[in-house]
């Protein structure tokens, strides 16, 4: 059972106790990523994330390393559009040391310049690291394409200028701007003891709190096109098409066409490309979706000289399915995969307390398990079918590639 508490400070804390387990997953999530940023100090949401594990006033970077270490723990971080997130994962007999760690790089990180200055160097190789990756930064550059100068169009991790721009006092003014009571969510779950959860309440309850939280600025979609010739082996593509805010009563429509289309090794674009026609070894689909909108994005790798039937064939695919949606034999067989993974990840205490914490930070309600697979049970092929006629609606859309030429095919090419 999933429980809510609200601090005095307005800060929340969510709780789901397994009583048959023995671990504990602890997250502490926060209501900033790169959204929130501006032009000048893109990717501090994300160096900031680095920065919390290099050092507090009672720990150095190895001390937190090593503790959590000698208790066998697993610790970790990331930063969304939307979101950051630092957690650990340990047996429950050492939440409360996990609890303390995590607590003091929170309060106590003191963002010491010379580490700030190895940080990033560490950051621009990870920048890099990702540019050398050409399956992997296409879809920055399609975001680029479909929200442009808006801040969803913006990389997570930054840029080398301004990463290189952060000082001590740009970390701290984005810390207190952001890292407010009524921003921070912690959540826990696993073999919870009441101790625990009242020592996360005492700790947390001295979070400052801002009494507003920032108004997001509303993400328009482009069409646009964005063409990189870069020396590669293969030509990488993704083209996005409007989706569903989080939250949205008919997500479960467009989790069912997502994976129908590219979600999955059974999927349409899976066997029609890779198994029948052979023309790619990675090629799918996903959504992302944000507090006001989303994207649906199909991706595929493969020989410049195949670009253009790979994406007649995608589009083709496309076509199909909203002429055809899908037969109830068809669905069927999605919500069954849909309920499976839903039912396997409440074997992870980490799984729920991701779940639980993002649900918190950014819908605010948590819908329980018979719920959403009741959810899942009522949608029909009529609702599928419209979903796609509603993604899919027109032939303008905005696509990124990456090939030796950075041509784009002539299926895309205006």
């Amino acid at each position: 059972m999933i429980e809510r508490h609200q601090l005095k400070n307005g800060l929340r804390v969510v709780s789901e106790h397994i009583p048959h387990v023995r671990s504990v997953s602890i997250g502490v999530w926060v209501g900033t990523g790169s959204r929130y940023e501006t032009s000048q100090n893109n990717g501090i949401s994300h160096f900031l994330e680095h920065m919390f594990f290099k050092g507090t006033n009672r720990r150095t970077p190895q001390d937190i390393a090593e503790e959590f270490d000698q208790i066998g723990g697993h610790v970790n971080a990331f930063t969304s559009k939307e979101a950051t997130c630092f957690y650990a994962k340990v047996l429950d007999e050492h939440a409360g040391q996990a609890l303390d760690i995590l607590s003091d790089m929170f309060f106590n990180s003191t963002f010491d310049p010379e580490e700030l200055e190895k940080e990033q160097g560490v950051v621009l190789e990870e920048i890099k690291m990702v540019e050398d990756m050409p399956d992997d930064i296409v879809h920055d550059y399609l975001g680029e394409a479909a929200y442009r100068n808006h801040a969803l169009g913006r990389p997570i991790l930054g840029a080398e200028e301004t990463v290189l721009s952060f000082q001590q006092q740009d970390l701290i003014n984005y810390l207190e701007e952001h890292y407010t009571a009524e921003n921070v969510v912690i959540s826990v779950a696993g073999n919870i003891s009441n101790e625990l959860l009242e020592e996360i309440k005492q700790i947390f309850s001295a979070v400052k709190t801002k009494g507003y939280q920032k108004a997001l600025a509303p993400a328009p979609f482009y069409t646009d096109q964005s063409a990189y010739a870069k020396q590669t082996e293969q030509a990488h593509i993704c083209f996005g098409f409007p989706g569903l805010a989080t939250g949205s009563d008919r997500m479960y429509s467009l989790v069912l066409l997502n994976n129908y289309i590219g979600g999955s090794m059974s999927s349409r674009l899976f066997q029609e490309i890779r198994e029948q026609r052979g023309l790619a070894y990675s090629v799918f689909s996903y959504h992302a979706a944000f507090q006001d909108s989303g994207m649906m994005t199909i991706y595929a790798g493969t020989n410049p000289d195949q670009l253009n039937e790979v994406v007649e064939a995608s589009l083709q695919t496309i076509e199909d399915v909203k002429a055809e949606g899908m037969t109830d034999e068809q669905l069927r067989k999605g919500k069954e995969q849909l309920k499976g993974n839903l039912m396997l990840s409440l074997e992870s205490t980490n799984s729920r307390m991701s779940r639980n914490g993002k649900n918190e930070l950014m819908l605010g309600f948590h819908r329980d398990y018979e719920t959403m697979l009741s959810l899942i049970q009522e949608v029909t092929p009529a609702d599928v079918k419209q979903m796609a006629r509603e993604i899919f609606q027109t032939n303008e859309f905005p696509a990124a590639l990456i090939s030796p030429s950075g041509e784009m095919p002539d299926a895309l090419r205006r």
